[in-house]
C-alpha cells in the first residue's frame, strides 16, 4: 500500500487558502470602489422589502 502524501495535502490547502484570501481581498476591493457583488444585493433588497412592508402599522384605505 501506498504511503500518503502529506506534502501534497498541505500544499493544496495552502493554496486553498490562498486562493481564498485573495478573492476576499478582490470583493473588499469592489465594494469600496462602489461596485455592487451579489451578497451586498441580496442585502439590499431585504432591506428595501423590509422598509416598504410594516406588519405593525395599519393599512391606508
Amino acid at each position: 500500500m501506498a504511503t500518503p502524501n502529506y506534502g501534497y495535502e498541505k500544499r493544496q490547502k495552502e493554496l486553498a487558502k490562498k486562493r481564498k484570501k485573495e478573492d476576499k481581498l478582490k470583493q473588499k476591493a469592489e465594494r469600496k470602489q462602489g461596485g455592487h457583488d451579489d451578497e451586498g444585493m441580496q442585502q439590499d433588497e431585504t432591506a428595501q422589502n423590509s422598509e416598504t412592508s410594516h406588519p405593525d402599522t395599519p393599512a391606508q384605505p
